[in-house]
């Protein structure tokens, strides 16, 4: 599942990339996905929304295993 949620992630990445910011895999366990946030990502007051409503939607539409996505510092 892993690799899985790594392929999708390939796809969000130049979108994230475009506002100079970037997504990187920590963890998966259980269907729940750990990213990190960096770049502008990391420090924005809408990350939340881009991670629930971008990267979590778009990984749960493809991958229907997974839970939820969280992110850590």
């Amino acid at each position: 599942m892993k690799a899985k949620v790594e392929e999708v992630i390939k796809k969000i990445r130049p979108s994230l990339q475009a506002d100079g910011g970037d997504v990187e895999l920590v963890n998966v366990q259980d269907g729940v996905v750990t990213v990190r946030l960096q770049g502008a990502c990391a420090g924005c007051p809408m990350s939340q929304m881009t991670l629930k409503n971008g990267i979590e939607k778009m990984l749960k539409k493809e991958i229907p295993e997974v839970v939820s996505v969280e992110s850590v510092p």
